[in-house]
């Protein structure tokens, strides 16, 4: 089984967002037993919470149901347990680098980079704006998670 952390600062929004949409495409692709998929917050602001009431909202108008999902924080078993571990942008990224292992290292990177059709690098964080950036999340970790999981079944050869 092939194990993806999805990482922002206090997982009750991009993350847990990036969490269920990237399981419903697994899902729907028919690799649920293959690809195991949770996520975490560097920070621990949010342990226990659900999700943010405008993230679990704008995912359910995509039919996403996020409100199972809860929070809570990268550990050090996480970069030993995970192959995968992506954060929403640089400052987590940077953060979870400095706390993982060297040779767990190779796992750490971007979420975003898996994109196709978005040109930035980082998932921006919608938690003190309006709706509109709860929807471009959602395009964004739609559009990576296409992306991430054409890699994997190109890499683990899934099908």
């Amino acid at each position: 089984m092939i194990k993806v952390l999805l990482v922002c600062m206090g997982n009750i929004c991009r993350s847990p967002t990036a969490e269920g949409v990237f399981r419903a495409q697994v899902e729907a692709a028919g690799l649920a037993k293959h690809i195991h998929i949770d996520s975490a917050g560097t920070h621990d602001y949010h342990i226990g919470d659900a999700p943010d009431g405008r993230a679990q909202a704008a995912a359910a108008k995509r039919g996403y149901d996020l409100s199972r999902l809860r929070g809570r924080q990268v550990g050090q078993r996480d970069f030993v347990e995970f192959d995968y571990i992506l954060a929403m942008d640089m400052e987590n990224l940077t953060r979870m680098q400095t706390r993982c292992p060297a040779e767990h290292a190779h796992k750490l990177g971007l979420f975003l980079e898996y994109s196709k059709n978005f040109l930035e690098r980082e998932v921006p964080d919608p938690y003190y704006g309006g709706g509109a950036g709860f929807e471009r999340v959602l395009d964004m970790v739609e559009d990576a998670g296409q992306g991430f999981l054409a890699h994997l079944m190109r890499a683990q050869k899934l099908k």
